[in-house]
């Protein structure tokens, strides 16, 4: 196996292994759902599968229609049900799934569409914020890089602002923008991610190699030249390692700025009622649907950088 397939294999292996070992130990160990839901009934509120089976089963359609509407993974029902419970069956998302198995129905999760509109919502809050903070750490970055006076003045206040608790920013935010308001979670995330992005390309812009830097010079090269042609080729690895750890970071701001007030719509807000309300397995579901978008903004970032420095050594 190459050394590739088994960075990527890795990772899945050990998700498996971790999702097996959390459903056996509590159904094992009998844990409550309020404490910890198992993961199939997390899931079942995203998606379920119904099995189709060609054998009668005891069960009435009441019970066939509860476990539809239940914290039920995988239902099996009759091939032959009655009208209702196929109407009921018709009436839903279904996604077929022919080339695994001719008797498999995908269904919507019942807390599916209300989890997606609220992640979007908080997607979007999280990429303005985002960009906004890293625009912002670039621009810094490239002026107090050319200063050393101001970058000595600056950086100081730039580490302690960046050990501020994200919780004091959060009520300040949404008092000078209102709570409603996605810029008051935009700025939220901008804070956060403007100092790991800013710190990262002032070290990347002003650590170059001397030799390289009178070499330059020897040529008169003007102070343009080396900034673009040795100072920025230099920082785009330490750049990106700042946007890889504000694209993190941003979907953070925005989830635990929600925490703090926002519309129903939001995915913090969601977390929060469906835990009050002790439906935990959808607020599971939610976190879940957050992992997976932070996750999905870290790899483009990855991406992204492959396309801007396929010479850098690390990709050789």
């Amino acid at each position: 196996m190459s050394d590739t397939m088994e960075r990527y294999l890795a990772p899945v292996i050990i998700l498996v292994i971790i999702l097996i070992a959390w459903e056996g130990l509590v159904a094992t160990l009998q844990i409550e759902q309020f404490l910890l839901p198992r993961p199939t009934i997390i899931l079942s509120n995203l998606f379920q599968v119904v099995h189709l089976s060609p054998a009668d089963t005891t069960a009435t359609d009441e019970e066939l229609q509860n476990a539809l509407k239940g914290n039920q993974l995988v239902v099996t029902i009759p091939a032959k049900a009655s009208p209702h419970l196929t109407e009921a069956l018709t009436s839903a998302a279904i996604i077929r799934l022919p080339w695994f198995n001719s008797s498999l129905l995908l269904l919507q999760g019942k807390n599916l569409s209300p989890i997606l509109q609220a992640a979007w919502y908080t997607l979007k809050e999280a990429l303005g914020g985002f960009i906004i903070g890293c625009g912002a750490g670039i621009v810094v970055a490239l002026v107090t890089s050319r200063w050393v006076g101001t970058r000595e003045a600056l950086m100081p206040f730039a580490i302690a602002a960046n050990s501020m608790p994200i919780i004091a920013f959060a009520p300040i935010a949404n008092n000078w923008f209102g709570i409603d308001n996605p810029f008051s979670k935009m700025f939220i995330v901008a804070i956060m991610v403007f100092f790991p992005v800013m710190i990262n390309l002032v070290r990347g812009l002003t650590q170059v190699d001397a030799n390289s830097l009178e070499l330059m010079r020897s040529y008169a090269a003007g102070d343009f030249e080396i900034i673009r042609k040795l100072r920025i080729p230099n920082a785009l690895p330490y750049l990106f390692n700042g946007l890889k750890i504000a694209a993190a970071l941003s979907m953070i701001g925005a989830v635990v700025g929600e925490y703090f007030g926002g519309p129903r719509i939001a995915l913090g807000v969601f977390i929060t009622q469906e835990a009050a309300l002790f439906r935990f397995s959808s607020a599971w579901a939610a976190i879940i649907i957050a992992c997976m978008m932070g996750i999905t903004l870290y790899l483009i970032i990855i991406l992204l950088e492959r396309l801007a420095m396929p010479w850098h050594v690390s990709f050789r």
